[in-house]
Parts: C-alpha cells; sequence; structure tokens
C-alpha cells in the first residue's frame, strides 16, 4: 500500500502514548491502534483535525505516501 500512517513516529517526537492520545482525542484505544497499524479504511477529517490539533503536527506528518509506478490502480473504482 502505498499509504503509511507514521503516527508512531510522531508520537515518539512528542514523548506521548498512544494511550495519552486516545483519552485527549476521544477515541478508543482499538480504534487508534487499528489506525496506527493501517488496518483502516478511511479516517474522518474530524478525526484526523484532533489528531493534529493533539500532536500540534500536519496531516502530512501523519500519512506518507510512496507512489508505486508499477501499480497505477487504487482499488477503489468509484
Amino acid at each position: 500500500m502505498p499509504i503509511r500512517i507514521m503516527l508512531d513516529d510522531v508520537l515518539a517526537r512528542r514523548g506521548m502514548t498512544a494511550k495519552q492520545l486516545a483519552e485527549q482525542i476521544g477515541v478508543s484505544q482499538t480504534h487508534l491502534s487499528l489506525f496506527r497499524t493501517g488496518k483502516v479504511r478511511g479516517v474522518r477529517f474530524s478525526t484526523l483535525s484532533k489528531l493534529c490539533l493533539a500532536l500540534g503536527c500536519e496531516p502530512g506528518e501523519l500519512l506518507r505516501y510512496t507512489p508505486d509506478p508499477t501499480d497505477m490502480t487504487t482499488g477503489d473504482e468509484d
């Protein structure tokens, strides 16, 4: 998958645990864990906004895109 979740890196730089972040933004630890491991199909902008506010970061610090030029399909045909 060309999209990688960088939340663990941001948490480490901030000296914050996932449990602390989950409590601060009002989501379950399970939900945050699924996001951290990339096992979600999407994220609400409101959740992304809370993450950025709590961590003092930009969305681009949480998500990394590494294109694969051999794969021009996304799997979504919306």
